[in-house]
């Protein structure tokens, strides 16, 4: 259904000159610079090694928890395209991107309590590391799963946890920024009626200056 609204609408936008789309679409750019998006690819590669590795492939939170990374990842990039025609739709799928990630950090802290293990404190020693590696722009995708292979589950569930926190403050952060826009920019509806009315007006300007004092044409 998305795909073919913005089918739709990008038919729409063709029939507008080329001088006013500019106007129309917003600029997009690519989401897999979104460091949010990154961040959530990390957290997808780790949950799929981790549900693998350390859970029975007949429990279902095995499902579960790889679709809810899935979720968090795909919807950040879906909401990030979408985003050329509609910040109402942008805003909608990064909230449920918000909401799968929630899901999967409770999935990782049920592991932990059943089990008896602690989650890590915020200012941990341990969470302190990850927390500093995750906000590190230059690291390698594949770091945290390089080091989940040598580590514990308990070990792999916590640095989870910490990049989901991660990613939801990147992400509160994107929504805030998307929000303060729309208000003052208003969506899609808004920028097409902006442009009729403008259209509109300078119509009627022409025909203004094609007439006489009196109102009769020349």
């Amino acid at each position: 259904m998305l795909v073919i609204f913005i089918k739709i609408l990008i038919v729409f936008v063709a029939g507008f000159r080329l001088g006013r789309m500019a106007s129309l679409l917003r600029p997009s750019g690519d989401y897999r610079s979104l460091l949010s998006y990154r961040k959530a690819e990390q957290i997808y590669d780790l949950t799929y090694y981790f549900c693998k590795a350390y859970l029975s492939s007949r429990d279902r939170t095995v499902d579960q928890m790889v679709q809810a990374a899935r979720s968090g990842k795909q919807n950040i990039a879906e909401g990030k395209e979408a985003g050329l025609v509609s910040m109402e739709t942008e805003i909608k799928l990064m909230n449920v991107a918000r909401a799968s990630l929630d899901e999967l950090l409770s999935d990782y802290e049920d592991f932990l309590r059943v089990r008896g293990f602690p989650v890590w404190e915020k200012d941990s020693r341990e969470s302190l590391f990850v927390r500093k590696k995750g906000a590190d722009k230059c690291l390698a995708r594949d770091y945290f799963l390089e080091l989940a292979r040598t580590r514990p589950p308990e070990v792999v569930a916590n640095m989870a946890i910490c990049l989901i926190f991660q990613a939801k403050y990147l992400l509160m952060r994107q929504l805030r920024f998307l929000e303060g826009k729309f208000l003052r920019e208003g969506g899609m509806r808004e920028r097409m009626s902006r442009m009729r009315r403008d259209r509109g007006d300078r119509g009627d300007r022409g025909d203004r200056g094609d007439r006489g004092d009196d109102g009769n044409s020349l």
